[in-house]
């Protein structure tokens, strides 16, 4: 696999269900594209081959939505770049996996965090992903200890598309841990907002409780960073809409949506879904590509 036309600045290693939207990155920031090759053999084994020769500088682009192999890919692409001239080595990872779980909640659990956030400090030099999904640390460098760690934010972006969609709105968390992405975003536009109270009963169990603030005959948008199963976004929609919102709208950073999600929350009566590009997905609005370059070129 070469690189023909390499320009002295780096390259970005990607796969290939990642291939359009790195080479965005890549293009804008000046830097050659190279996709690794993937052969998974019967066993489940995963053969890499990345090109024979490698700048100095690298970046891998590499969501971790659906993480357990894709951290094995992660491992053996940023070791095999080292020995193939690698100097600095950048992870893009729009969607990083396992930040939720930063202290042990029962005795006995693996705090993720720390495991996977000192995992990926071990390989690259640089991290930049998009509204990790932290609580309990402050930066994202406390999480994943490195020199360059560097959280963006969909928030603005997406504020910045519903202002061109909704007159007004008010944006609502569907939770207490969306109020830093809410906020963010109403901020940019002093607009009105407040989040819910959730009560979890289990992965598709929630009861939501609206804040004390009027809803009847308003714009509304749900706004956080990552949609799963759609169970909290849906139980609060219908909430809302009982409550005399004119519409609700959904906007998240990320779009997971499991399957059957997306229905579920369009039948609790939501209208628009709006979602960056961190994971590619029907929804798209917005892309985080502009945001990542300025990174990358910081650095």
């Amino acid at each position: 696999m070469s690189l023909p036309g390499q320009p002295a600045d780096g390259c970005v290693l990607c796969f290939d269900d990642e291939a359009p939207l790195a080479g965005q990155a890549a293009s804008a920031a000046g830097l050659a594209l190279a996709v690794v090759d993937r052969h998974r053999f019967p066993d489940g084994e995963l053969r890499l081959r990345l090109p024979a020769e490698l700048p100095a500088r690298v970046v891998l682009w590499r969501g971790l939505q659906q993480p357990n192999e894709k951290l094995v890919e992660v491992l053996l692409v940023a070791r095999t770049a080292r020995t193939l001239g690698a100097k600095h080595l950048t992870l893009v990872s729009p969607y990083l996996a396992y930040m939720r779980q930063d202290i042990a909640f029962n005795p006995g659990e693996a705090i993720s965090q720390r495991i996977v956030g000192g995992f990926l400090a071990d390989l690259f030099d640089a991290i930049i992903t998009v509204d990790p999904h932290l609580h309990r640390v402050a930066t994202l460098q406390e999480a994943m200890p490195v020199k360059d760690a560097i959280a963006l934010s969909g928030a603005p972006l997406l504020a910045d598309h519903i202002a061109t969609q909704r007159r007004q709105p008010l944006l609502m968390g569907p939770d207490e841990e969306a109020l830093q992405w809410v906020a963010l975003a109403a901020r940019r536009h002093g607009w009105d907002h407040a989040v819910c109270r959730k009560t979890r009963h289990g992965d598709c169990e929630v009861d939501i409780e609206l804040p004390e603030l009027p809803v009847a005959g308003r714009a509304v948008v749900l706004m956080d960073d990552v949609a799963s199963s759609g169970h909290t976004l849906a139980r609060a929609a219908v909430k809302l809409r009982a409550a005399g919102a004119a519409s609700v709208d959904v906007a998240v950073t990320h779009a997971l949506f499991a399957p059957g999600s997306v229905q579920l929350v369009r039948g609790s009566g939501v209208g628009e879904i709006w979602s960056t590009d961190c994971i590619a997905h029907a929804s798209n609005a917005v892309s985080i590509v502009p945001a990542v370059v300025a990174a990358l070129q910081g650095i």
